[in-house]
């Protein structure tokens, strides 16, 4: 993702803050507002900040499982069902 055409000065946030918030609410770049000449803060519209925060607890859980099966804290998938069936009474 390149942030280049989307860096703006504090300036321009204080002069087009309802253009910067529609905008960002219909596309998916963040804007990184920058304050003397240094990047500040990352807005990001609301769908786009939603849509991170779901990848981000995919990413979670693919980490988690990764690690469970590095550490060998795994069974077969028919032992798992095999007790799953159990549990329901149905063999």
């Amino acid at each position: 993702m390149k942030l280049s055409s989307q860096i703006k000065p504090i300036s321009y946030l204080k002069a087009h803050a309802a253009e910067i918030v529609r905008c960002l609410d219909e596309q998916r770049e963040p804007l990184v507002i920058t304050q003397n000449g240094e990047a500040k803060v990352v807005m990001q519209g609301i769908k786009s900040y939603e849509q991170t925060q779901d990848t981000l607890a995919l990413l979670k859980i693919l980490a988690l499982g990764t690690r469970q099966i590095e550490e060998g804290k795994v069974q077969p998938a028919e032992n798992v069902l095999k007790r799953l069936r159990e549990r329901r009474g149905t063999h």
